[in-house]
């Protein structure tokens, strides 16, 4: 029986100082979980000479953690594709157990890093690849496996929610918050993956694959971000009683297929994701048993995505100490059908200009009715440069409906533009 369960760290940035410190201020606690102590051997850097505030053995070359006998897990938190996914494979592939907080690498090489965890008989965890520290992989994998899930529908990017959380309640425009939101941290210098939705899209891929029991890839999520949204929306919204959030979708459509994309969307203020503020993360899971659930909190940063892989950490320890490995591998084991955008069915708002004049508004809504577009709610507050702002609410209705409408508006000569549309996402909408 070992003695400790030693680790290799490749990366000591943010997270991987976090999994230090957390390792460390808790070292009584989780040794007496595991059994023995867990303990830091030697972590991965670029600059060995670069001052430190934690003290660990540090090495520029992989072969020393992935060649040395006495290493156990190798923690991967340097982020990004390569060579982080080259270095997990090695380690799988050398028999050395993985945890990362890796979600461009999960949601792209998943099937891949899961096959050569199987095939070497060790563990691949990550927890910490989506929502940070709050607990949602190990929930699907397995407090909800007994369920058969219809819908995961969550806020998991929290620059995105920060920037809808200023505009709404500071009335800010999207420029002034991205740059708030950049001065502080939130946001990347490049911030398209978070603004365009890529983010989110990478990290509902890993979630409904899971969920679903399927392999769902970036390129099977259909993605929008928030780029286009305004403070006119966000105040349309709220007197309607809705509030606007980035959200990643995954539903069950049991006609089409799965259902799997990311856009803004006005949801009701009553709903539990509308309360969801700044940078927290919230997931909210549909089972046939369990009913509605929701997970919340703190979607990223050093200590509650350091909390996350060394829960990964603790797993694995405790399987090796009792010498199992690979009870919860890859789920992946049907081949679902995904549905076409085309044919998913939402509610819609729509925010129009259009010429102020006589019958115009009976020419919008004649035109939609051609389409098959029932319409629950039309509002005309105010005029725009002299031109009248229409808003419209939609009944249910498929993608491809309001997209053949709305180009037969566009068509017509009384629309000055398409100023926005925005999917509603509700039951029900009366």
């Amino acid at each position: 029986m070992k003695a400790s369960v030693n680790i290799g760290l490749l990366g000591l940035g943010t997270v991987g100082t976090g999994v230090v410190k957390v390792l460390t201020q808790n070292a009584r606690e989780i040794s007496q979980k595991v059994g023995v102590p867990v303990t830091v051997k030697k972590v991965m850097v670029r600059n060995p000479n670069k001052a430190r505030s934690i003290d660990v053995s540090v090495t520029t070359d992989i072969d020393e953690i992935i060649n040395d006998q006495d290493i156990d897990i190798i923690v991967e938190v340097m982020g990004g594709e390569q060579p982080a996914k080259e270095y997990m494979l090695r380690a799988l592939n050398s028999g050395k157990h993985v945890v990362t907080a890796n979600k461009d690498v999960v949601a792209k090489y998943g099937r891949e890093l899961f096959d050569a965890a199987q095939a070497n008989n060790v563990d691949f965890m990550f927890e910490a690849s989506v929502a940070g520290g709050i607990p949602i992989i190990r929930p699907l994998k397995q407090c909800l496996t007994a369920n058969k899930i219809s819908e995961v529908m969550g806020i998991v990017n929290g620059t995105t929610n920060y920037m809808l959380t200023k505009m709404t309640n500071d009335k800010l425009d999207y420029q002034t918050v991205l740059a708030e939101a950049q001065a502080k941290g939130y946001a990347e210098a490049d911030p398209t993956a978070d603004v365009g939705g890529l983010d989110a899209a990478r990290k509902i891929a890993i979630l409904s694959s899971i969920a679903f029991n399927t392999r769902v890839s970036l390129a099977d999520v259909d993605v929008e971000g928030i780029t286009n949204i305004s403070p006119v929306d966000i105040e349309y919204a709220r007197e309607l009683g809705y509030v606007i959030k980035l959200l990643a979708i995954a539903k069950d459509n049991e006609e089409c297929g799965i259902d799997v994309r990311v856009h803004p969307a006005f949801i009701p203020a009553a709903h539990p994701l509308a309360s969801v503020n700044d940078v927290f993360n919230a997931i909210f899971v549909r089972g046939n048993a369990v009913g509605e659930t929701m997970f919340y909190g703190r979607g990223a940063g050093e200590m509650p995505t350091a909390s996350a892989v060394v829960a990964d950490i603790i797993d694995v320890a405790r399987d090796i100490r009792h010498d199992i490995s690979g009870r919860i591998l890859c789920t992946c084991f049907e081949q679902r059908n995904f549905c076409p955008a085309e044919q998913t069915n939402s509610a819609y708002y729509v925010r129009l200009l259009v010429e102020d004049q006589p019958g115009v508004l009976a020419a919008i809504a004649g035109a939609f009715g051609a389409h098959n577009v029932s319409l629950n709610s039309v509002i005309q507050k105010r005029k725009v440069n002299n031109c009248a702002e229409v808003v419209l609410i939609t009944y249910l209705v498929s993608d491809a409906n309001i997209r053949r409408a709305l180009n037969t508006i566009k068509d017509m000569s009384v629309l000055t533009t398409v100023q926005n549309v925005i999917r509603v996402e509700a039951q029900q909408i009366d």
